[in-house]
C-alpha cells in the first residue's frame, strides 16, 4: 500500500458544496491521512517540524482546493514557504523528498472550454499549475495529472457533485492500494471523474 496524506485546504469551505462532498469521501477512506490544514492553523503559525515529519511519514502528497486566482488558498503558500526548506526538500543535501508524489485535487471556476486558447482564461488550465509542478520537480517529487472539477461556481448538480465525490474516493483508494496508473493519467495531463486510469487487480 503506499502512503497517502490529503491535505484540504479551503478557506471558505462552509460554503462549498463541491469541496465538502470532496472532504467528506476522503475522510471516509481507510488506510490514508487526512489534514485539514484551516482547521489545524486557523492562524497560520504552522508547526513546520510536524508538518515535514507528515511528509516523510508518506509517499504520496495530494492537496485538495479551490484554484483561487490562479494559484492556491493563501495557508498553503504560507506552507509551502515554510515547510519546504531549503536543505530539507531542495538545495544542498535537501533530498528528503525525493522520489514521492505531488498531486492537486482542484476545483475551478470557469467551463472548461474556458481553459483553452481560445476561451476566456487564455491558456490551458495546467499552464496555471506550473509553479506548484516545478516545486515537485525541484524537491525531486514527481507530479501527478491533477484531479479536476471545472465550472464549479455554477452551481454543480447534487448528481455531478455526488459523482465527482465517487470519483475522488475511488481515485484516493487506487492510489493507496498502488492501482493507480499515474503515467496514463499524466498522458491525458487532466483526470476527470468519469475517466480514471485504475490498473485491475492481479
Amino acid at each position: 500500500m503506499a502512503r497517502l496524506i490529503v491535505y484540504y485546504v479551503h478557506p471558505g469551505q462552509r460554503f462549498s458544496r463541491v469541496n465538502t462532498a470532496m472532504a467528506k469521501a476522503a475522510r471516509a477512506v481507510g488506510g490514508i491521512t487526512f489534514v485539514d490544514l484551516y482547521a489545524e492553523y486557523p492562524r497560520h503559525d504552522i508547526d513546520v517540524n510536524r508538518e515535514q515529519q507528515r511528509l516523510l511519514d508518506h509517499d504520496v502528497f495530494l492537496f485538495q482546493f479551490p484554484l483561487y486566482w490562479y494559484s492556491t488558498p493563501s495557508l498553503l503558500k504560507e506552507w509551502q514557504d515554510l515547510v519546504l526548506q531549503h536543505g530539507f526538500a531542495y538545495g544542498h543535501e535537501g533530498d528528503r523528498l525525493s522520489g514521492k508524489t505531488m498531486m492537486l485535487a482542484i476545483t475551478a471556476g470557469g467551463p472548461e472550454e474556458a481553459y483553452t486558447p481560445e476561451g476566456y482564461q487564455n491558456f490551458p488550465l495546467r499552464v496555471f499549475l506550473t509553479p506548484l509542478e516545478q516545486t515537485a520537480r525541484l524537491c525531486g517529487m514527481s507530479f501527478a495529472a491533477p484531479y479536476v472539477l471545472y465550472g464549479a461556481v455554477r452551481e454543480p448538480k447534487n448528481e455531478e457533485i455526488q459523482e465527482h465525490a465517487r470519483g475522488y474516493s475511488a481515485l484516493l483508494c487506487a492510489i493507496r492500494d498502488n492501482l493507480y496508473d499515474f503515467t496514463s493519467a499524466e498522458s491525458r495531463k487532466i483526470v476527470q471523474s468519469d475517466d480514471l486510469p485504475v490498473l485491475q487487480r492481479s
